[in-house]
């Protein structure tokens, strides 16, 4: 007989990480409750094509599906309404770092203020009881002795690991989490899932959109998106642009230059101007870059001297080598040992070491 370990929420999406890491836990004792946002309000006109993505008319099939994997499980299941939440917190902050010219990554904000956040809160306000909350994000937690905080670590599987995402998260939020599915492979998920006759979970295609349309200018208001010059460094205007909430550092299509030649990529955003900046791929290099609102997730506060670690830059970037130090006012320098391709102001830079998150911080210019 297993020995009851306590109450614990599950954020469940009705996808077979989520499905899996409730699974794992009630086989351990767990008594264990699903919880599930949902953000859609119907606020803007994003058509219901049948696709997948976080925010948009496709959240009835997702709130089902939810449904339908509490139900297999036998566990309780609660939806907890955060639409306006998302609009002030998640859409408002990707609208507003757009207009400044930088590119924002919705997911990172997502986890720490909505899945990590409000939605603990309002569960708890609705009378949920629970003692820890889960996920199925591919990343592991723990408490280190030596410094006595929490740490935050890659996932064992590295094609699938999710720490990047998870970063902006605070000691207060690491200490209450689980992460069931930390310790294996995307396989093996999908294989658990099988040996439970849910076929249909581990076949089901995975969605990372952060919208259910291509087109993110749905999210913008009228007169947000005026045109302006393309111009190199050196100001030499070589055509238009629709706007600058279209483009982003290393951008290449799209641009409307043409001609043949030296193909032409975005280099930088000038919001104050309403310019976008390219240039050959070579400038798109750089060593260094500064980042600011920085959490110091393995650390307990800016580190006195500079420390070698691998920094990554973006969720499909391989962290690579570099020296950290600390500056003024709570910002981060990374000096990278070789150059980097488009190092974008709004991604989010993570610190690491081997596989433990030292910290992570918005990125404010190369």
């Amino acid at each position: 007989m297993r020995t009851f370990k306590g109450s614990v929420a599950v954020g469940l999406s009705g996808g077979v990480d989520s499905a899996v890491a409730a699974w794992r836990l009630k086989q351990e004792g767990w008594r264990v409750i699903g919880l599930t946002m949902s953000i859609w309000d119907g606020s803007l006109p994003i058509p219901d094509l049948g696709l997948s993505g976080c925010f948009g008319p496709g959240e009835a099939r997702d709130l089902a599906a939810a449904r339908e994997m509490a139900a297999r499980l036998g566990i309780e299941h609660r939806v907890i309404s955060l639409a306006s939440e998302y609009r002030e917190t998640v859409l408002s902050y990707f609208r507003e770092e757009y207009l400044a010219g930088r590119t924002p990554n919705p997911c990172a904000v997502c986890n720490q203020r909505m899945k990590f956040g409000f939605l603990l809160e309002q569960a708890r306000a609705q009378g949920v009881a629970f003692d820890k909350f889960a996920t199925g994000h591919y990343a592991r937690v723990g408490f280190d002795e030596a410094s006595q905080r929490w740490q935050l670590r890659r996932g064992r599987d590295g094609e699938k690991d999710q720490s990047y995402f998870i970063s902006r998260l605070q000691q207060g939020q690491l200490a209450e989490l689980m992460f069931p599915l930390g310790d294996l492979l995307k396989e093996e998920v999908r294989e658990i899932a099988r040996g439970e006759g849910w076929e249909d979970l581990a076949l089901r295609e995975e969605s990372q959109d952060f919208i259910e349309c291509a087109d993110y200018s749905v999210l913008f208001r009228q007169g947000d998106a005026a045109p302006g010059d393309v111009v190199t460094r050196d100001g030499r205007v070589l055509g238009r642009h629709r706007g600058i909430i279209h483009y982003t550092i290393g951008q290449r299509k799209g641009l409307g230059l043409g001609g043949g030649g030296t193909p032409w990529y975005v280099l930088a955003v000038d919001a104050p101007g309403n310019r976008v900046i390219v240039g050959p791929r070579e400038e798109l290099y750089a060593t260094e870059l500064i980042a600011e609102d920085v959490n110091w997730v393995g650390w307990a506060g800016p580190p006195e001297q500079p420390v070698d670690a691998q920094v990554q830059i973006r969720q499909r970037h391989r962290a690579a080598a570099a020296t950290v130090s600390a500056l003024e006012g709570g910002r981060l320098q990374v000096r990278f040992r070789e150059p980097q391709l488009s190092i974008t102001p709004g991604q989010i830079a993570v610190c690491y070491q081997g596989d433990i998150v030292l910290a992570s911080g918005v990125i404010a210019k190369a």
